[in-house]
Order: structure tokens, then C-alpha cells, then sequence
């Protein structure tokens, strides 16, 4: 056994979670360990520190699968393993890779790829995001006739949320309807008929969305020849902000270690605040009670972050809850102030609150750059945004759109991804759109051709509108050459770009800034060995677009975070 040195900077609670059930024998399989993580308890040390110890003693990192909350974190995790991999047997052996790590979607798009022949998937489906998720099933709800009720209907962004919501809770229409969205509930009829409708459009053309990625994977689980199959290369799997998981991928982790043997899972259910994609407490209050013994339970509940006055208020917060894992924040980090709860009238009283305590502050001593101001979603901080303007107080603002969901990254990734799938509509109906002088309804008419027949034929013996006809030939020539590997990747994505380059200029009148970010993407798409993997991938955990980020003030030395 090599010495444990590496282990010597956890205080004691996160030893316990890094050596549960290791012994240096081999795979070290133990049985269920959840960890209660408080906030600024060490969890991601804590959690990269297991998974270094398991390998240091033996297990094969090939067979560890790491689920995380977002691609970032994982390569963050297995960073820091590699690191102390390295302080304990040196830098050959930290060059063994674990072998499956990442997000439930991206993990799981990994293995309906490698089983899609038998769930009748085709291996190169397409993969929607929510943008394009809604658009698809706007496109069925206009089919249907939905859009042309006497009664205002539910919009796009409502269905998909619906369908959403009783996809990932594993509940009943009626249900979700009732509990979440009662002013929709006398479409039920409706709402059921065109969600069969876009589950069906989205087989015949091969596309998976999101929550697809949970639910075919889920179903896999519940055949026993399959679910052996999918859980047969995995010893150990550790999974990390358990508390934000939904019924879907609890159904799935239990499907993967029906005994618990070899499972780790770390969250805090007082970290809970999630309704995201149906996001249920209860996956982790119940955690210990799925097994025979129950799951050993720690808790880390030293804080590193914080000063116990702010500790204090959480812990009194946190005791109110009426169902919980006992933990006590503690930090030996001490001050005299004490966190604020203020009451204000209104909207503009909460901004006013705001810019006063920043100027104070200032004044105090404390530059703009040592003050931040958080909010949940971005459209909160609007009326902010316009105050500290007024008062020419400069700021950067961190947050807004994701890098995929900018106009011109999404382009470029509809070229791509219609070369990779010809079937998928909602795609080639913004490919085919970018051309001066084809329309929505010409657009349709050039899908319908490719209803049954080869792509390049269909498309080859289109006759464009007249304005279009030199620009269509060369689209026809750039989809040719992509779906016929005439390019290998990345140089395919170069063939994209030269195609765009005029369309970008003529689309959008800051091309210069939007040409940064697809230098970006171009940099982001050198780093994957193909097409399929990096569509996959920008679509499950896109960065941020730099062109839609408020940027540094060019002649302020100073600025206030937002």
C-alpha cells in the first residue's frame, strides 16, 4: 500500500467518504455511501479524492462512471484526481483515464449510441435543444390545426414544458396538468394527441430531444438482457448534486446498481432549489431506504466559504425544513457582521437598496470590482441595468445567452448538424432558410422532397427561385462534400465556415463581434475527433456566447459585478 500523504489535507468526515469500503483489494466494491455535502463542505475535493483513492488501491479507472451536473465539473474532477493520482504513484500512472464521465444527457446520448441497433435507433440521430425542441413541436401543433382554435391554445414554450415536466416526473398528463399547469388543463385532449404526434415526427426523422436522453435510456433499464448489458462495464459509479436529479435518473442509477454496490452519491437536500427538469428531493431523502442494509450516510459539514455568523442564519434556515439529514454548518472562520435581511416595497425600493449600499461601499473603501450583485435568471437585473446607468456607474454583467443559442452559432451547428442528419426538419428548415429569396413556404416544399429519397438527389434536382439559384448550387456542392467524408473533421467545419462567411455579413450587422465567437467554435471543434461527438456534446453543455455579454467598460479602471 503506497502511503497516504495525499489524504492527510481532508479533515476527518471526508476521509471517512474517501475510504468507505476500500481496502486495497482490487476493485474495491462497497456497498451504498451517500454523502451529505453542506455547502462549502470540500464536496468536489471530497468527491475527486475518492475516485483518485479507488484507483491508487486498484480499481480500473475504465470501469468508473462519473455523473456530474455539468461537463465542467467533471473535467474539473478528473483533474484534480489526476493530480493526486500523480502525488501518490507518480505521472505514468495518472495517465490512466476514467472512462466514462460527464452529465446523465451526455453520458447517455454515449450509450444509446452504442445500443441504438437495438432499440431501433439509428446510430446518428440528431440531438435537439430546447430552441429547437420547441420549434419541432410548433411545427406538429400547426399541422394539427392547433394554432387556428377559437380558444387561445397553449403556445410552443408551454407544450414543451408540459411534456417536459411528465416526461422527467414519470407523471401522468392529468397530473402535471393539475399540479402545474391548470390553465392548460381543459387542452388535456389535445395536448396528448399532439404530444403522439411529435413523439412520432421525431422518430421518422431521427432526432432525440433532451429529455429523450433520460427516457430511452431509463427504458433500456427495465430489459433485463439490455440493463445487464449497460451496467456490465461499470465497478463504480459516483455521482455528484444528487439533490437535483429527477425521477428518470434515480429509475436509471437504481437500474445501474440495483444492490448498491460500488454507488456513490454526493448532494445536500438543503441545496434542493431546483425544479429544474422535474429536479425531486425525494431522490435523495429516500436514497439510504432503497437498499438491504440502507446506504451508510456522512456528512461534511465543515465550510470553508463562510463566517459562522453566515453559517448560523443558514443552519436556522436549513432547521425549518420539515424533513432533512441532521448537519451543523460550522466554520472556524469568524466576523462581527452579520448578514442583512431587508425589506423593501417594490421593485424600484430593491434597486434603490442595491446602487445606495454599492456607493456606500465605495465610499467605505471597498472598490466596485469587490462587490457583486447576484440574481437568479438575467432578466432580473433589467431594471438595475438602467439605474447604475443613469448614475454612470459601470458594470459587467455575467450571464445571458448560452453560446448555442446565439443566431449565428446556431447556423453554423444547423449546417452541421444537416449534414449529420438529413431527416431532421427543424434543421434543414433554418439551413434552407439562410438563402435570399427562399421562404417558409419553399422551405417546406424542399423537405417534403427528401421524404423517402437520397438527400443529395433531392436536393440536387430542386429548382431554387431565381434569386436563390447561385446560392442553392452552393449549398447542394457544401452538403455533398459533408456527407460524402469528402473532408475529414475538423476541415469540415472549415468548409462551413467559408460557405457562411457571406451569409454572416449579409444576416447580422455586428459580423465582426459574431465572427469572434465562431472563431471560438472553430477552436472549441479542433479539441474532437468527429462530427457526431461534437454536436453531441456543444449541444448538452454549450459555454457562453462572448457577443452577448455586456464586456469590460473600455475607460473604467473600476466596475460593479452583476
Amino acid at each position: 500500500m503506497p502511503v497516504v500523504s495525499y489524504l492527510q489535507s481532508l479533515n476527518p468526515a471526508q476521509r471517512g467518504a474517501v475510504e468507505h469500503g476500500i481496502a486495497g483489494t482490487g476493485a474495491n466494491v462497497a456497498g451504498p455511501l451517500l454523502v451529505i455535502a453542506g455547502a462549502g463542505s470540500g464536496k468536489t475535493n471530497t468527491l475527486a479524492h475518492r475516485v483518485a483513492h479507488l484507483i491508487v488501491n486498484g480499481a480500473d479507472p475504465g470501469r468508473i462512471l462519473l455523473l456530474t451536473f455539468s461537463r465542467r465539473a467533471a473535467a474539473e474532477m478528473e483533474r484534480r484526481a489526476e493530480r493526486i493520482i500523480t502525488l501518490a504513484l507518480g505521472p505514468a500512472a495518472a495517465r490512466a483515464r476514467i472512462g466514462w464521465s460527464g452529465t446523465f444527457h451526455a453520458v447517455g446520448a454515449r450509450l444509446l449510441r452504442s445500443h441504438a441497433p437495438s432499440i431501433g435507433l439509428d446510430p446518428s440521430f440528431t440531438i435537439h435543444d430546447r430552441e429547437d425542441s420547441a420549434d419541432l413541436l410548433n411545427l406538429v401543433r400547426h399541422e394539427r390545426g392547433l394554432s387556428d382554435k377559437d380558444r387561445r391554445f397553449p403556445l410552443k414554450a408551454t407544450c414543451l414544458a408540459i411534456y417536459s415536466r411528465a416526461v422527467n416526473a414519470g407523471e401522468p398528463l392529468e397530473a402535471v396538468l393539475l399540479k402545474q399547469f391548470p390553465w392548460c388543463a381543459e387542452w388535456k385532449d389535445e395536448l396528448r394527441d399532439l404530444f403522439e404526434a411529435y413523439v412520432a415526427a421525431k422518430q421518422r426523422q431521427q432526432v432525440l430531444d433532451y429529455d429523450d436522453l433520460l427516457l430511452y435510456w431509463a427504458e433500456l433499464m427495465k430489459v433485463a438482457e439490455l440493463a445487464a448489458a449497460v451496467r456490465a462495464p461499470f465497478d463504480h459509479v459516483l455521482v455528484d448534486e444528487y439533490q437535483d436529479t429527477n425521477a428518470l435518473q434515480a429509475a436509471i442509477l437504481l437500474g445501474l446498481k440495483p444492490d448498491g454496490h460500488g454507488l456513490t452519491v454526493v448532494g445536500d437536500d438543503a441545496q434542493a432549489i431546483y425544479g429544474f427538469r422535474a429536479a425531486t428531493v425525494r431522490n435523495i431523502l429516500d436514497f439510504p431506504a432503497h437498499f438491504n442494509p440502507p446506504a451508510r450516510v456522512l456528512a461534511l459539514e465543515e465550510n470553508y466559504r463562510s463566517t459562522q455568523p453566515i453559517l448560523a442564519a443558514s443552519n436556522a434556515v436549513i432547521g425549518l425544513a420539515r424533513e432533512r439529514f441532521t448537519k451543523n454548518l460550522r466554520s472556524d472562520r469568524s466576523a462581527d457582521a452579520k448578514p442583512s435581511l431587508v425589506t423593501v416595497a417594490d421593485d424600484v425600493g430593491q434597486v434603490s437598496f442595491v446602487v445606495e449600499s454599492v456607493l456606500r461601499n465605495r465610499e467605505d473603501g471597498t472598490a466596485l470590482k469587490e462587490q457583486a450583485v447576484l440574481f437568479r435568471t438575467s432578466h432580473h437585473s433589467a431594471a438595475l441595468e438602467i439605474e447604475l446607468a443613469r448614475r454612470n456607474i459601470p458594470f459587467v454583467k455575467f450571464g445571458g445567452l448560452k453560446f448555442v443559442e446565439a443566431a449565428h452559432v446556431k447556423d453554423m451547428l444547423a449546417l452541421l448538424r444537416w449534414a449529420e442528419n438529413p431527416a431532421d426538419r427543424v434543421t434543414g428548415f433554418r439551413v434552407v432558410q439562410m438563402l435570399d429569396g427562399i421562404g417558409p413556404t419553399t422551405a417546406g416544399k424542399i423537405l417534403d422532397r427528401l421524404g423517402g429519397r437520397s438527400a443529395s438527389d433531392a436536393l440536387a434536382t430542386f429548382a431554387p427561385p431565381t434569386k436563390a439559384a447561385s446560392a442553392w448550387r452552393d449549398l447542394v456542392e457544401l452538403m455533398t462534400k459533408l456527407r460524402s467524408d469528402a473532408a475529414d473533421w475538423p476541415a469540415q467545419f472549415d468548409l462551413v465556415r467559408q460557405w457562411y462567411e457571406p451569409h454572416l455579413e449579409q444576416r447580422y450587422p455586428d459580423a465582426v463581434v459574431r465572427a469572434g465567437d465562431l472563431d471560438q467554435l472553430r477552436r472549441i471543434a479542433a479539441g474532437y475527433p468527429s462530427r457526431t461527438r461534437f454536436l453531441t456534446d456543444l449541444t448538452l453543455d454549450p459555454p457562453s456566447a462572448t457577443s452577448d455579454e455586456a464586456g469590460k467598460p473600455r475607460l473604467d479602471e473600476d466596475y460593479l459585478i452583476l
